[in-house]
């Protein structure tokens, strides 16, 4: 079975920052494209970062330049680095991976910024 586990979120102040982390079990991971996405209260689902198998990276507009996602083909895992945090990013991230079997969730983690 495919599991994603987030972890890493929490409350911060406006400018601070936060690193999520994303365990994957279940496949072999270092052939996984992985993403993370948000969504905050009463709005849709929006990508936030996307990483290849060989670790290339887009990122939506609104996280440039302040997000960073990277990943660990050792440890199955993904993080991202998340700085200037702004309230606009108050949000429950979500890790996701596609595969020939469907599309995976985590749990999430909740992103709390305070102004």
């Amino acid at each position: 079975q495919v599991h994603l586990v987030e972890s890493g979120g929490g409350t911060v102040q406006s400018g601070g920052s936060l690193r999520l982390s994303c365990a994957v079990s279940g496949v072999n991971f270092r052939l996984m494209a992985v993403s993370w996405y948000r969504q905050a209260p009463g709005k849709q689902r929006d990508l936030v970062a996307h990483m290849t198998s060989d670790s290339v990276t887009s990122y939506a507009d609104s996280v440039k330049g302040r997000f960073a996602m990277s990943r660990d083909n050792v440890w199955n895992r993904v993080y991202l680095q998340m700085n200037s945090l702004e309230p606009e990013d108050t949000a429950v991230y979500y890790c996701n991976l596609v595969n020939s079997r469907g599309a995976f969730w985590g749990r999430g983690t909740q992103v709390t910024v305070s102004s």
